[in-house]
């Protein structure tokens, strides 16, 4: 693939799904991350566990892998892939203050996992906004980037301020 060819585009400008059935099977990777904002009195409540809809991260771990799992069916030109691995990280930040999330998609495929490792973690930011925002509506969903790729034609990529 030339640098900056739109690969879901054809010759005539149609949106299509790119045919990946020549290209070898390798093991592919991609972690992306993405930050919640909010209240220190808000961080406060999910360290202690008091939310009222319960384990505010272990539910958002829940739903970041679901994500991962279903990514084609909410991205309509993603590729239904058989994941290896989804690994949600929630870590809470005093300095945001907030929490910090991760995720780290893995596939032995044809196709990376960019889109599943984003959408993860997009899915996860959101959970944590649903189950505290009784407590802090102000909060924000910021920093949803990827972080590294591996694995593929393409070989290793890593965001600038990450290698």
């Amino acid at each position: 693939m030339s640098e900056g060819r739109l690969t879901h585009i054809d010759a005539t400008g149609a949106a299509n799904m790119v045919d990946v059935s020549d290209k070898a099977a390798t093991s592919r990777m991609a972690v992306a991350e993405g930050v919640v904002v909010m209240r220190p009195e808000t961080l406060r409540l999910i360290r202690e566990g008091d939310a009222k809809k319960g384990d505010v991260i272990g539910t958002a771990r829940l739903a970041g892998i679901m994500a991962a799992k279903r990514t084609h069916e909410l991205i309509p030109l993603c590729h239904p892939l058989l994941l290896t691995k989804v690994k949600i990280a929630c870590e809470p930040d005093d300095a945001l203050p907030g929490l910090r999330l991760t995720a780290e998609v893995r596939v032995q495929g044809q196709t990376g996992v960019e889109m599943e490792a984003l959408t993860a973690v997009s899915v996860a930011c959101l959970t944590v906004y649903d189950m505290v925002k009784a407590a802090d509506r102000g909060m924000r969903i910021e920093g949803i980037r990827l972080l590294s790729k591996e694995g593929g034609k393409s070989g290793l990529w890593r965001a600038e301020d990450e290698a």
